[in-house]
């Protein structure tokens, strides 16, 4: 009884003296483990980084956009506008603007308006809109899916770990013949640590991914009804030099 009693308080002194702090977990654990542990931490530091430029630049691009339509709205002559943008928008509102303009001159230029008034000149100029939304929002949409990817692999990359150091576990138990929480517990320690990497990893992933993806639809649906609006000005004008 007594011998019981003692090897209880040495098993409980062993477990208590283990060190189950975030290091310790780490640089305790298999090769296997700590290689989906280093994943999971670069896979998260990747989308924080992605997650922080994606808000900054959404922010710019609605003040931007905000800018130019107050310019784009104020009255002015839009060839001055467009003079004053110049062949290198700094935003994608201005870019479609630039590229509708750029082909309403070239057709101008060549004595095309004049000749083919209506539907001809007002689809290529729509043409030239679309293609440079796709293209400007595809630019914006980069590295997004790093995001979506990061939210769903990373819970099972994790599992991964935590089956590995479950595992070890119970090699450990099987070699020292001793079903202790001093011998079970670091292994699990290790496992249940790469588990919660996964989940810290792809949590945060998949919300930005979800607010981030909705307020670019946003922004893309913006360039699109400027696009239509200035659409239909040129086919107004059309019409009144027709």
């Amino acid at each position: 009884m007594e011998l019981a009693q003692v090897d209880t308080t040495v098993m409980a002194a062993a477990a208590g003296a283990a060190d189950f702090s975030v290091w310790a977990l780490f640089w305790k654990a298999d090769i296997i483990v700590k290689t989906v542990m280093i994943m999971l931490v670069v896979a998260s530091i990747w989308c924080w980084s992605i997650i922080i430029e994606k808000s900054i630049r959404l922010k710019r691009l609605n003040r931007d956009a905000a800018d130019f339509e107050e310019s784009f709205w104020s009255g002015g002559s839009l060839e001055t506008l467009y003079d004053r943008i110049g062949a290198q928008p700094q935003d994608p509102m201005s870019a479609v603007f630039s590229a509708a303009m750029r082909e309403w001159r070239r057709s101008t230029d060549s004595g095309v308006a004049g000749a083919d008034r209506g539907s001809s000149l007002t689809e290529r100029i729509d043409r030239v809109m679309v293609v440079t939304v796709n293209r400007e929002v595809e630019r914006i949409e980069r590295q997004l899916t790093i995001l979506a990817s990061t939210g769903s692999t990373a819970p099972f990359i994790g599992l991964f770990g935590t089956v590995w150091g479950i595992m070890n576990s119970f090699q450990s138990i099987a070699i020292s013949k001793n079903t202790s929480l001093a011998v079970v517990a670091p292994g699990i320690a290790e496992a249940l640590f790469a588990t919660a990497l996964g989940l810290l990893a792809a949590i945060p992933a998949v919300i930005a991914y979800n607010k981030i993806s909705k307020d670019m639809d946003r922004y893309a649906a913006r360039l699109d009804d400027f696009s239509s609006e200035f659409s239909a000005i040129i086919s107004r004008q059309l019409e009144g030099h027709s």
